[in-house]
């Protein structure tokens, strides 16, 4: 998950952007003001020559020279806003817009890194994987019900309602959700809609297959030289909003699988970071497969979702055949 230093520069390279564009914006803001709304242009100027005069007043010992300089300016603060007003205009109409108000498009904070550049980074690595590709059919604007009946259909409607809540109470209730199954039911499908809605919303969300997760982990943490890599990864797994585990189950199940997967969950469940897995298997065959331990962390802190009927996938499969 870490970034080459290419892919690091084009994501500064987008902040830079961003940066032009609020100068000159406000540049082609402040143009307009002064040619348009007579005295502003004035005001503007004299906040400077009293800024000057009180300083060199603070210099030659007049101790109330600083609060005297907040009263003018907050004086002229106020006046400048009524042109503005006058003018037809909001009082903040000079003030930067900014697409990240937390960073101000910088992408950091005190140090740190904001969640906008996080997401950034995450949106990079999604469209290398083809994540974006993938969310564009599996979303809530593709769903359909026409495929379910009975006991099944109630079962998908439950789940999409379980989906429709989790989303909605993301930023107030930690929950996380487990999608069990037989294959095609639209486990996968629905942990798209998920990741689809809250990635557009600002959230950070990484989608594996257990296959590619396992691997990436096994691949990283047998090779020394990638053990700065393996941090990144980790740091990105704990720490993301969302992390989707789909088709858990498929991969090569070990020693290793079995502890890299507790250690997963229960870093995510410490810090109420919210996790979404989608499986084949069956809630006996999970706990054959996995330890205990596992198992215990699953059913107690996941909403259950279980889907059935027939594989739809092979079903539109058949369907286009005949055509």
């Amino acid at each position: 998950m870490s970034l080459t230093n290419t892919q690091y520069d084009q994501i500064l390279h987008q902040y830079e952007m961003k940066q032009s564009h609020n100068r000159r914006e406000t540049e082609r803001k402040l143009a307009y003001v002064y040619d348009h709304i007579p005295g502003y242009r004035d005001l503007d100027d004299s906040v400077a020559a009293l800024s000057v005069a009180q300083g060199k007043k603070l210099l030659a010992g007049d101790e109330d020279a600083m609060e005297d300089l907040r009263d003018i300016l907050a004086e002229l603060s106020g006046r400048k806003a009524q042109l503005l007003e006058d003018a037809g205009l909001p009082a903040d109409y000079l003030e930067p817009v900014y697409e990240c108000p937390d960073c101000k498009d910088t992408g950091y904070i005190d140090g740190q890194k904001c969640h906008c550049f996080k997401q950034a980074m995450i949106t990079l690595l999604y469209e290398q994987s083809n994540i974006r590709e993938m969310l564009r059919t599996e979303n809530f604007h593709a769903l359909s019900y026409e495929y379910y009946d009975g006991e099944d259909l109630s079962r998908f409607k439950n789940a999409v309602k379980t989906c429709q809540n989790f989303i909605k109470n993301f930023n107030s209730d930690y929950h996380n959700l487990f999608f069990y199954g037989t294959v095609g039911t639209g486990k996968s499908f629905l942990s798209g809609c998920v990741a689809k809605e809250l990635i557009e919303s600002g959230h950070s969300v990484i989608y594996f297959s257990a296959t590619g997760l396992f691997d990436l982990l096994s691949k990283n943490s047998f090779d020394y030289k990638n053990r700065e890599e393996l941090r990144d990864t980790y740091a990105d797994l704990y720490q993301c909003d969302l992390l989707i585990i789909d088709d858990l189950g498929t991969e090569l199940t070990n020693q290793f699988v079995t502890s890299q997967l507790f250690a997963l969950l229960n870093e995510r469940h410490m810090g109420k970071k919210a996790t979404v897995i989608s499986t084949n298997l069956s809630l006996e065959e999970l706990r054959n497969r996995y330890s205990d331990r596992i198992f215990s962390r699953i059913t107690s802190n996941y909403e259950i979702c279980k889907l059935s009927g027939q594989d739809i996938r092979m079903y539109k499969k058949r369907l286009m055949n005949r055509k």
